[in-house]
C-alpha cells in the first residue's frame, strides 16, 4: 500500500523586502513563497514574493499527469507578497495554466487581484507589457470562512490581524494539513481565535516570526506582525505538531534568527526556522515530519575528516558522549556519523579538531540534528546537523 506523501518547498522566507546582506545568506533574502505538491499531484503556491522567481526558474517540463494543476493561493497585496508575479517565467508560456485565489480588497473592488495584475506590469512601471503574459489564467475571490475542495485536498480560509486584510490557509491534505498563516498580529480576539482554528491538530503550522516580544510589545505594535513566543502560544493552544517560524525581518541577521530560533526551542519540542531551500516531507513512513535543509546553501559542503568529540541527547532522552568523524562539512552544517540515534530536532554540542597553519585547533560549534539516516557503517547512523553557533 502507497503512503502518501506531501512536499513543502520554501523559495522564500523574508519578510518587508527582500535582502541581499551576507549576514542574512544562511537562511536567505526572498521574499515569500512556498511551493506545496500533495499527494495526489497538486502543486499549491502559497504567495508570489521574490521567490516566486526561483520556483519560475526551477520550473519542470509541465507534465499531464501533475494532477488538478497548479493553484496559487495569495494572501493578501502588500508588495512582498506579490512582487515575484512579473518575474515568473511560467506564466509567458502559452500551455501553463494557473488558478489564482486571493480576496476582494475594499480598496480595489472587483476582481482585485487581476488589478493587481495590471497595475503591476502598467507603463512606467514594467518595461514589458501584460500581454506578453500568455500562460491561461483563472482568478477566484474568496472570503474568511470559504472552504474550497481541490482534487484530495480541503482548503479553508481565515481572516487574520493584518493592515488592509490578509488570509490565512489551512491544506488539508491526505498526507497531513499544512497551515500558512503568514502576516498576522496578535491583540484582536476573534481573530486570534481564527489562526487557532486553521491551526488545530496541524502538521505544520507555518507562522509569522518577524519581530522579538521585546519588539512587538513596544516600537514595532501596530505593524501586523508576530513573535516567535506567540507563535509557540498559538501552536500549543491549538495542538499544532511542528511549528515553521516564518517572514524574518529583513534587519534580522542569519545569527538574530538563530537567536529566536533558539528561544523557540526552548518552550516548544517541534521548531524549525523557514530556511529558502529547506523542503519539509510530510507522511513519511516511521516519521511524520523530516526536513532537508537547502542543498543550494550547502554549495561550499567539502568531504571532511575530521576527529569531534559530540554530546547530545538520545530519542529516550538519555545524555550521550562519543568521539567520532564529521563529514560532509558546509558553513551551514555537516553529515556526522554516530552510534547514539539522537533525537530529532535536538541540540548537538560539536568539539572538532581543524588544521591551521600553526597545529590543531579546537572549534566549538552548536547545532540541531535535522535529519536522520541509515549509515553504510554498519552500527551507525548518519546525523544531519545544522548549526547554529
Amino acid at each position: 500500500m502507497t503512503v502518501p506523501i506531501a512536499k513543502l518547498s520554501f523559495w522564500g522566507v523574508r519578510g518587508s523586502t527582500p535582502t541581499v546582506d551576507p549576514a542574512t545568506w544562511r537562511y536567505g533574502g526572498n521574499t515569500p513563497c512556498l511551493e506545496l505538491v500533495a499527494p495526489d499531484g497538486t502543486q499549491f503556491i502559497l504567495d508570489c514574493g521574490t521567490g516566486l522567481r526561483m520556483l519560475g526558474s526551477r520550473w519542470g517540463v509541465p507534465d499531464s499527469a501533475r494532477g488538478h494543476g497548479t493553484h496559487i493561493l495569495v494572501t493578501h497585496y502588500h508588495w512582498d507578497h506579490i512582487q515575484g508575479i512579473p518575474f515568473f517565467s511560467p506564466l509567458y508560456v502559452e500551455s501553463n495554466e494557473f488558478q489564482f485565489y486571493s480576496f476582494r480588497s475594499k480598496f480595489l473592488g472587483r476582481d482585485s487581484l487581476k488589478q493587481v495584475f495590471e497595475a503591476q506590469m502598467a507603463t512606467p512601471y514594467f518595461p514589458v507589457d501584460l500581454a506578453a503574459m500568455c500562460a491561461k489564467r483563472k482568478f477566484k475571490e474568496v472570503d474568511g470562512g470559504d472552504v474550497l475542495q481541490v482534487g484530495e485536498n480541503k482548503i479553508t480560509a481565515r481572516w487574520l490581524n493584518h493592515p488592509q486584510g490578509c488570509l490565512g490557509f489551512r491544506i488539508e491534505t491526505p498526507a497531513g494539513i499544512v497551515v500558512y498563516a503568514t502576516d498576522n498580529e496578535p491583540g484582536d480576539a476573534k481573530l486570534e481565535e481564527n489562526l487557532r482554528l486553521l491551526a488545530a491538530d496541524a502538521d505544520i503550522f507555518i507562522n509569522d516570526a518577524q519581530y522579538t516580544p521585546e519588539q512587538l510589545a513596544t516600537t514595532r505594535r501596530g505593524w501586523g506582525h508576530s513573535s516567535w513566543k506567540e507563535g509557540v502560544r498559538v501552536a500549543r493552544e491549538a495542538g499544532a505538531k511542528t511549528l515553521v517560524l516564518f517572514h524574518h525581518d529583513p534587519d534580522s541577521t542569519d545569527r538574530m534568527v538563530d537567536s529566536i530560533l533558539r528561544n523557540a526551542r526552548e518552550e516548544f519540542d517541534s521548531v524549525f526556522a523557514g530556511s529558502e531551500g529547506m523542503v519539509i516531507t510530510l507522511g513519511s513512513p516511521g516519521d511524520g515530519v523530516q526536513a532537508h535543509m537547502p542543498g543550494t546553501r550547502t554549495a561550499l559542503r567539502r568531504e571532511a575528516q575530521f576527529r569531534a568529540k559530540v554530546t547530545g541527547v538520545t530519542e529516550g532522552g538519555r545524555d550521550f558522549e562519543e568521539e567520532t568523524l564529521v563529514r560532509d562539512l558546509s558553513l551551514q552544517g555537516a553529515l556526522i556519523s554516530l552510534a547514539h540515534l539522537p533525537k530529532l530536532q535536538s541540540e548537538l554540542q560539536v568539539v572538532m579538531e581543524t588544521p591551521g597553519p600553526d597545529g590543531l585547533h579546537m572549534m566549538r560549534l552548536r547545532g540541531y540534528v535535522v535529519r536522520i539516516d541509515q549509515s553504510p557503517e554498519k552500527g551507525r547512523i548518519a546525523v544531519g546537523v545544522v548549526f547554529t553557533d
